[in-house]
This record gives C-alpha cells, sequence and structure tokens, in this order.
C-alpha cells in the first residue's frame, strides 16, 4: 500500500514537475516573443525616422537645385542682354567706320588732287627760276651742295678745334700734373763734366818728365793707353784726349801715379797703367753695384751690373750717362705709380735704356741697337727691350712702359741746366725746323721761337682754308715726330689771316 503510495506520489510528482515545467517554457517562449515584437517595433519606428529625414533632405536639395537653377537662368539673361548691348555697339561702330572709311577715301582723292596741283605749281616755278638764274636744276643742285659743303667744313673745322683744344688741354693738364709730380719729387744736379781731361801738374818741370828723351815716354804711354796727351802752354797742365771715355780716365789715374811717383819711364808707365786699369774697374763695378742697389734692382746679372757701371765715364751733351740714367728711372717710376703700370719694368728699362753707350766705342752699331742686343743677351723681358729700342722713335711703342721710359729721357734731357747746345746745333735745330715747315703747300713764312719750342707758320688764305689750317697744324706736328730728335714737346701754331686793302682819294 505503501508503495503504491509513493508511487503514486511519485507519478503525480513527476506529472506535476511536468507542468510546472512546461508552464516555465511557454512563460519563457512569450517573453523572447514580446522582445522580438518589441524590437520590430523600433526598427518600425527607426525607419519611419529615416524616411522622413530622407524625405526633408531630399526637399531641401530640391529646393536649392531649383535655387541654383533660377540663378542660373538669371546669369544667362544678363550675359544675353550684355551681348546684345555689345552687338549693337558693334554694328554702330562698324557704321562709323564705313563713314569714316569713305571720308578718308573721299580726302585721300582730295591730297592726290592737291599733290598733282602742288606739282604743277613746283614745275611752273623751277621753270620760272631757270628762266630767270639762268640755272638748270643740276646747276642748282651743285651749288646748293657746294654752299651747303661749305657751310659744313666750316661747323666741322670749329668742332675740330674745339675738340682738340678740349682734348689737348685734358691731356695736357693730366701729364704737367703727372710730370710735375715727379720733378718735383727728384732732385739732380746740374752737368758739369766735360769730354776732355785735365791733369795738373806740381810744376813746369814734369812736363819735360812726361815727354821724355826724344819723346820716348809720351808715346809709349799713348801707345799703352790709346790716348793722346797734349802738352801745349798751359801752365802746370796737361789735356788727356781721348775716343774712349774709360781709357781717358784710366789714363788720368795713370799720369796722376806717374807725377806722384815722380819716376816716368816705359817700366814704370807700365806698371801704372795696370794699376789705373783695376782700379778702374774696380770703380766700375762699385758705380754699377751703387746704381741698382739706389733704384732697388736686385735680379740684374754681374756683367749687366758692371756695363751699367761703364757709363760713369761717358757723358752726352755733357750729361752724365749714369747719372742720367739714374735720374731717368726714379721719374719714371713715380710716373708710372701715378698712371699704374709696371714700376720695376719702368726702372729697369729706364736705367738700362743707353746701356748700349758702355759698349758703342767699342763696336759697331748705335747704342739703340748694341743695347737691345745686349738686353736680349741677358734675356731681359720683351717690355725691356721695347723701352730700349724705342726711347729714340725708332719703333713704335708696345707697352705704356716704354712711352714712359721716353717721356722720362726727355724730361731728364730737357730740364734746364742737364745738358749744354752749341751756338751751331741751336741754329741748326731752328734751320731743320723752319725748313721741314717750309715743305708743305700754302706755307707764306715760317719763324721757330722759343729756342726752337715752338714754330708759327703764316699760311696763304687764298689757298688754304679754315679747315685745311687745322689739318695743315697735324700734318706739320706728325711730320716733326717722324722725322727730328728733340726733348720735350714743339708747339705748331697755324696762322691764317686775310687783310683787304682798299684807298679812298
Amino acid at each position: 500500500m505503501s508503495i503504491r503510495i509513493a508511487v503514486a506520489a511519485a507519478v503525480i510528482g513527476l506529472l506535476v514537475g511536468y507542468f510546472v515545467r512546461k508552464v516555465q517554457i511557454a512563460q519563457q517562449v512569450n517573453s523572447v516573443e514580446a522582445k522580438v515584437a518589441r524590437a520590430l517595433d523600433d526598427a518600425k519606428s527607426k525607419e519611419r525616422e529615416i524616411m522622413l529625414e530622407a524625405k526633408a533632405k531630399a526637399l531641401e536639395i530640391t529646393e536649392q537645385a531649383k535655387k541654383s537653377e533660377q540663378e542660373f537662368r538669371n546669369q544667362l539673361l544678363k550675359i544675353e542682354d550684355r551681348l546684345s548691348k555689345r552687338e549693337a555697339d558693334l554694328e554702330g561702330r562698324n557704321k562709323e567706320m564705313d563713314n569714316t572709311r569713305q571720308d578718308l577715301a573721299k580726302k585721300r582723292d582730295e591730297m592726290v588732287k592737291t599733290h598733282d596741283e602742288l606739282k604743277e605749281v613746283r614745275q611752273r616755278q623751277l621753270d620760272q627760276l631757270q628762266k630767270i638764274s639762268g640755272l638748270s636744276t643740276e646747276d642748282a643742285k651743285r651749288v646748293l651742295l657746294e654752299s651747303a659743303e661749305k657751310g659744313m667744313r666750316d661747323e666741322l673745322a670749329q668742332l675740330t678745334r674745339k675738340l682738340l683744344a678740349n682734348a689737348r688741354d685734358e691731356a695736357d693738364k693730366k701729364a704737367r700734373e703727372i710730370v710735375s709730380l715727379a720733378i718735383q719729387r727728384c732732385a739732380s744736379e746740374v752737368t758739369s763734366e766735360t769730354t776732355t781731361t785735365t791733369v795738373t801738374l806740381p810744376s813746369e818741370e814734369m812736363k819735360g818728365r812726361i815727354i821724355g828723351k826724344e819723346g820716348r815716354n809720351i808715346r809709349t804711354f799713348e801707345q799703352m793707353l790709346g790716348v793722346e796727351v797734349i802738352v801745349d802752354d798751359t801752365p802746370d797742365a796737361v789735356v788727356i784726349s781721348g775716343f774712349n771715355s774709360v781709357r781717358r780716365h784710366i789714363a788720368k789715374i795713370a799720369l796722376e801715379k806717374l807725377i806722384q811717383d815722380g819716376r816716368i819711364h816705359p817700366a814704370k808707365i807700365e806698371e801704372a797703367t795696370e794699376k789705373a786699369k783695376k782700379e778702374v774697374a774696380e770703380m766700375i763695378k762699385e758705380a754699377g753695384e751703387a746704381a741698382v742697389y739706389e733704384l732697388g734692382i736686385t735680379e740684374f746679372p754681374a756683367k749687366l751690373v758692371q756695363l751699367i757701371g761703364r757709363l760713369k765715364f761717358r757723358t752726352s751733351y755733357g750729361q752724365n750717362v749714369l747719372k742720367h740714367s739714374i735720374e731717368m728711372a726714379k721719374l719714371a717710376a713715380l710716373m708710372a705709380e701715378e698712371v699704374g703700370a709696371d714700376v720695376p719694368i719702368v726702372k729697369r728699362g729706364a736705367l738700362l735704356h743707353d746701356v748700349g753707350k758702355a759698349l758703342d766705342q767699342d763696336m759697331e752699331g748705335t747704342h739703340v741697337e748694341i743695347g737691345k742686343q745686349i738686353a736680349k743677351k741677358f734675356n731681359l723681358p720683351e717690355k725691356i727691350v721695347n723701352a730700349i729700342e724705342a726711347h729714340h722713335g725708332d719703333v713704335e711703342y708696345t707697352s705704356i712702359e716704354a712711352a714712359i721710359v721716353d717721356a722720362a729721357d726727355n724730361i731728364s734731357g730737357g730740364r734746364p741746366g742737364a745738358r749744354r747746345d752749341s751756338y751751331e746745333q741751336y741754329v741748326k735745330r731752328l734751320e731743320d725746323l723752319e725748313t721741314l715747315a717750309m715743305g708743305f703747300e700754302g706755307i707764306e713764312k715760317v719763324y721757330a721761337i722759343q729756342a726752337g719750342r715752338e714754330i708759327r707758320v703764316f699760311v696763304k688764305p687764298e689757298k688754304i682754308d679754315d679747315w685745311g689750317a687745322s689739318k695743315l697744324a697735324r700734318e706739320i706736328a706728325n711730320k716733326i715726330e717722324q722725322d727730328l730728335k728733340y726733348p720735350g714737346e714743339i708747339r705748331v701754331m697755324v696762322i691764317r689771316e686775310t687783310r683787304v686793302i682798299e684807298y679812298a682819294r
């Protein structure tokens, strides 16, 4: 019984549990379906909201599109209006241009007609002028051209004279500044040497010793030294004369030694001569070294320095050549500094410009040719060679340094007291100037004045006009530069004047 009850209870429990579980499951199902339903409702509501928003945006876009379309249409209308106005304007302008073109055509026809009328009038005037003047058209042209040419020549002559005067003034002013500055900074002594050498004797009795028995001593002396000893009535003095200045100086020293010793005979003459030669050689060396040292030149070879030293015993127109060369080098260096030229080249060129005179008494050729050979032998720069060969105008300058050396040579040689000039040479220089100028056509008189520094030329006015006078002055100056040698500059003045004389009776 109890088992039955237990079984029944178990069955009832199972049934009750089944139904309870079924009820729970049904409740869970109902809750899920409710959630799903709610989710669907939410989705539908969102869908409605999105659709509303989309419709609103679509409406907004549509409105904007309509506005843009309206604005575009308005712009098109405005453009159409402007185009219409422009077309109207163009049509108006075309009409105006057509009218203007017609007016121009009428005016052109009128001008052509007027031109033809003027041509006819001009031809009638020319015919009348030809009848009145008796000249043809070609003759009238020729007369007009000659008149115009003469006027142009006068104007050109005036302009040329003005330009030349201005150029000369500027060039002279600058050159004078440079030259005056160089001269102010360079002090030199006046020449005082001569071409002969005088030896003072202690007494007249010494002349007999110099001559020797039957002239043995003086002949030996002259043969060994290559000079001539002049024993005349000059009290207490004899004169040594010789072509070679170095030999003359050696003879002077040797004779002074013999006079000091008192014993004069051939053996003693030979001994004194050798001593004098050594002494002069040393003097030459010292003179050359002193010259290059004074100018700050250090690269010259010893033999070239010795040649420079030999210039101490050479003179030109009474001016010592070595002192002249040193003075030139200083002047040239000062001018080179002012114009920006090569100062070392100028110094060396000036110092060596007369180096040929150191050997011109022993070699054939001018001192310019010998100097050029010496410069090339020692491989000196081409500018120095050109300065040596161009300082007398034998060749053209190839550099400004050569021109400066030539200018310094003229300054050093032309300064007051630098050189002596004999009366015959002075007169000959003036005659050469006057003869050269008289060689041109149309010249009436020529006068050389101011010691040959100026030449005045009087021309025949009926043969040379103003333009020809200006041209003649330049030609004479060029001829003087080419044919004559002179220091400094020569002023050429051409004078043309017309004098008309009538008498009232």
